[in-house]
């Protein structure tokens, strides 16, 4: 459940996790749409990384898009966050350092609503440390689940389907499929 309502100076961080193609994105931006009807001020961020579908802007698989300030790294966001942002929306928070927890929570002990979207585990099924620490502290969570490619359960695991052992490599379903976790394969370790 996330809020419908909102307190004067009352901040909090909202999470919106899961795995690949769970609609993560696209909850982050519905939840914006939503804020920017209400007539409220919003900042919108996305790593520098993730460049699938252009740069600039937050864009789902389904091609829903927003416009977003891109940064490299997570100290490039504070200072660009102005003073009368009520909403800041954070895409991607796996691709950014684990300074993006201490920016979250700064941002909501400043009366700010922060969301953030991002892949809870990585595709050894292995968390990413930044999200898990995010999960700990937001006052709201959601897990999102894809539909397996292979049987059609609800998937909770990002299956990687090429040969890079890089823990981060952005793509889409060249490099990606949702699996449950019957289907599922942890990849073998390099030797």
């Amino acid at each position: 459940m996330t809020p419908n309502f909102i307190l004067k100076k009352q901040g909090w961080i909202e999470v919106i996790c899961g795995c690949m193609f769970s609609g993560k994105t696209e909850e982050l931006i519905r939840r914006v749409r939503t804020a920017l009807i209400a007539k409220q001020k919003v900042q919108l961020f996305n790593s520098r990384l993730d460049t699938r579908y252009g740069i600039g802007s937050i864009i789902s698989h389904n091609q829903n898009k927003v416009d977003a300030l891109c940064v490299k790294n997570s100290a490039e966001i504070l200072p660009l966050v102005k003073k009368d942002t009520q909403v800041v929306a954070i895409d991607e928070a796996n691709f950014f350092d684990k300074g993006i927890v201490a920016v979250c929570d700064t941002l909501a002990n400043q009366g700010k609503r922060v969301i953030v979207a991002g892949l809870d585990t990585d595709y050894r099924a292995e968390p990413f440390e930044q999200m898990a620490a995010l999960l700990a502290k937001a006052e709201f969570v959601t897990k999102n689940h894809a539909v397996c490619t292979k049987c059609g359960n609800p998937a909770a695991f990002s299956q990687r389907i090429t040969k890079d052992t890089k823990r981060i490599i952005v793509g889409t379903t060249d490099a990606y499929q949702a699996r449950c976790r019957r289907c599922y394969r942890k990849p073998k370790e390099d030797k």
